[in-house]
């Protein structure tokens, strides 16, 4: 996923490159550019492209809270003291 990214913000930073150096071309050109060419469309596409990664964190990440809350209920097997207890002597 990251790969297709870099590889498409660098096609949008040359094509500014060549619009700012270009005789023609301006550097507030390139700007836009660079920002319309290349960020946003790789921005929403980043982020539909890790929506899979963000929905299997929120599970994970909801399935780790259920378990830590059913912990206590998790062992059947009565709580033992390790402190001996004192009692008095007859």
């Amino acid at each position: 996923m990251y790969l297709v990214l870099i590889a498409w913000l660098y096609v949008a930073l040359m094509m500014a490159v060549a619009e700012a150096t270009s005789p023609i071309g301006s550097v507030l050109g390139a700007v836009f550019t660079f920002l319309l060419y290349g960020v946003l469309p790789m921005g929403v596409v980043g982020y539909i492209m890790g929506s899979p990664a963000r929905r299997r964190a929120r599970k994970a990440q909801e399935a780790l809270a259920q378990a830590s809350s059913a912990a206590p209920d998790a062992h059947p097997e009565t709580s033992r003291d390790t402190v001996a207890s004192v009692g008095k002597e007859a």
